[in-house]
């Protein structure tokens, strides 16, 4: 049996609307992957705890509440300090364009804005995370 792309789905900081988040996590797991939604109110040290546990291949972080420069940040930092900078993140929710060059200059490898498509947000876990066949073209 091929081995499942596994992602944790979480909702770092004080935001409380997971909607976006849940969908997401139901299109990965519909699409054959692994996911783990760990829940509102998540901390970037629960997060990464909970990646490194579950031996994720990637980080979908979903934040609506502007925090959004601070959570990724810290997420990064704390997955690199692990050693498991080989972790994707990406992510999605109200984030202004002019912030995502920095975000991804701190290592976060995408940002899905409002009106992503679902089969955009899997097609592009499948091509990115390293180590499995679409990944590898």
């Amino acid at each position: 049996m091929e081995p499942r792309i596994r992602v944790v789905v979480a909702k770092p900081g004080l935001d409380g609307h997971d909607r976006g988040a849940k969908v997401v996590a139901r299109a990965l797991r519909d699409a054959g992957m692994e996911v783990v939604y760990t829940g509102l109110h998540q901390t970037p040290e629960q997060i990464v705890e909970t990646a490194i546990q579950e031996d994720a291949d990637a980080v979908g972080l979903s934040v609506l509440s502007g925090a959004h420069m601070t959570l990724f940040r810290r997420v990064c930092e704390l997955l690199a300090e692990r050693g498991a900078d080989d972790v994707v993140v990406f992510g999605g929710g109200i984030i202004p364009d002019a912030d995502i060059p920095e975000l991804q200059r701190l290592g976060v490898a995408k940002i899905f804005g409002p009106g992503a498509t679902m089969r955009s947000i899997v097609d592009w876990v499948r091509e990115h995370v390293a180590g499995f066949p679409a990944a590898n073209k």
